[in-house]
């Protein structure tokens, strides 16, 4: 292995935003949940899908291939999200979605998006979250047989 004998400048990216290809013939609108369609490209996410982040603009590939638009994700962040099943006691809980806009505390075959950091009123909290952590954590549930 060779080591480097002079400076090597790397090309970064900063923040916590995305840019991913869309699926044909479909609109990810701002905000969504975004999801991974199995062949690497993005979509309104689907139970079940890795999460990507959320929409920060929409992404309008309706007439496009595969990949002919992208959309622009945060993928972590906090966010003010209605979330069904939330308590008071849900701090620290998994968060849970079932498509772009339906978020949950049920696992069932939904995606994990994050955790709850705080409890807002009924039905609404501040969900902390983390594609890369949504991910594995989505890859252990499947390992596992959940």
């Amino acid at each position: 292995m060779t080591t480097l004998a002079v400076d090597k400048p790397r090309d970064e990216e900063l923040g916590d935003q995305n840019d991913l290809p869309v699926i044909a013939a479909d609109i990810i609108y701002e905000g969504a949940a975004v999801g991974d369609n199995g062949s690497g490209y993005a979509r309104p996410l689907v139970a079940g899908d890795p999460f990507r982040g959320f929409a920060i603009t929409r992404a309008d590939n309706a007439a496009g291939l595969a990949g002919a638009r992208s959309v622009r994700v945060r993928h972590h962040g906090r966010a003010v999200l209605p979330v069904a099943g939330i308590a008071i006691t849900s701090v620290g809980a998994v968060v849970y979605a079932s498509d772009d806009d339906t978020f949950t505390m049920t696992a069932s075959t939904n995606s994990p998006i994050g955790t709850v950091v705080r409890f807002v009123s009924s039905g609404i909290g501040v969900v902390e979250y983390d594609a890369g952590l949504a991910l594995t954590a989505l890859t252990t549930a499947i390992a596992a047989g959940s």
